[in-house]
């Protein structure tokens, strides 16, 4: 799939679904689900995105968002890095998650190169 979006209208209304890599399921925990809402309501109150509807999944998210300042590429790219960023971040310090060895070695390669 590609990693780039390709916004034709700057100002209109988009309809956009992304999966965790291997379509994980991440969204199973609280923790990592308040970590995807947190970040949306971030852009939506800093970032000028507008959001209409959104449905989270377990592995994936559907979002329908406008971006106030007609550049919807540069919002859902700082979604997506910063909120990528957050559950990384998550999954590495949660001493409770029982599959973190497995998620981190499929999800963050970096993770164990030396």
């Amino acid at each position: 799939m590609s990693r780039k979006y390709k916004f034709h209208n700057k100002d209109g209304l988009y309809f956009v679904s992304f999966a965790t890599v291997y379509w994980i399921d991440l969204m199973v925990r609280e923790q990592y689900f308040s970590i995807l809402i947190d970040s949306l309501d971030y852009c939506r109150k800093n970032k000028g995105m507008e959001i209409y509807c959104y449905c989270i999944i377990p592995s994936h998210l559907y979002l329908i968002f406008r971006a106030k300042e007609n550049n919807p590429d540069r919002v859902l790219g700082r979604f997506k890095e910063f909120t990528s960023k957050q559950l990384q971040a998550s999954i590495k310090e949660n001493i409770q998650e029982s599959r973190k060895e497995w998620i981190l070695w499929i999800a963050c390669p970096d993770y164990y190169r030396d």
